[in-house]
């Protein structure tokens, strides 16, 4: 396999069970065991720190973009392989996700929320085809899920939207799934 780059969206935050860091840092480790290159949104805080710190000292290359008015609030990691600033929110989206060829979402907020939405709608909209893991740690998506079950339920959206979405239990269902998906 050729060396692949993941885009990762998770929360700033550590969130309320020490499960999210667990898995955080597996993933990140477990990307740096394949050979894989990190893409993520460049904090140093909450489980972007988590999965960035496993990554980087497993030996993984890093690529980290940040928008110049988060650079403090998330503390912006720039010991990466590669540390990108940028003006705005909408640019970092970009720049995370032209430079990957898979997306993992582990648990977030609302950044995390809007980062896999717009992937979710741009895979809707055939606008890419590249994979969609969302790593269900403990349940967190359940919400997420069943919502989306409903959108199809109603008539807003296809089935073949929700299937785009790989959804897994932990990290390592995660790297299993993104070794398929990228053959």
């Amino acid at each position: 396999m050729t060396k692949a780059s993941i885009c990762v969206y998770c929360g700033s935050r550590p969130g309320a069970k020490q499960a999210y860091a667990e898995q955080a840092k597996s993933l990140g480790a477990g990307l740096a065991g394949r050979g894989w290159r990190l893409v993520y949104g460049a904090g140093d805080v909450g489980l972007m720190g988590e999965v960035a710190r496993a990554a980087q000292s497993a030996g993984a290359e890093t690529f980290g973009v940040i928008p110049e008015h988060l650079v403090k609030w998330e503390v912006g990691k720039s010991d990466l392989t590669r540390y990108v600033v940028t003006e705005t929110m909408h640019e970092r989206k970009k720049v995370m996700f032209v430079n990957s060829d898979a997306v993992v979402v582990l648990p977030g907020g609302g950044g995390t929320l809007d980062e896999f939405f717009e992937v979710l709608t741009w895979r809707q909209l055939g606008l890419h085809a590249k994979p969609i893991v969302l790593i269900n740690v403990e349940g967190y998506w359940d919400p997420l899920l069943t919502m989306l079950d409903h959108m199809v339920s109603q008539g807003f959206t296809d089935r073949a939207v929700i299937e785009s979405i790989t959804a897994v239990g932990d990290a390592e269902g995660a790297l299993r799934a993104l070794g398929s998906l990228l053959d």
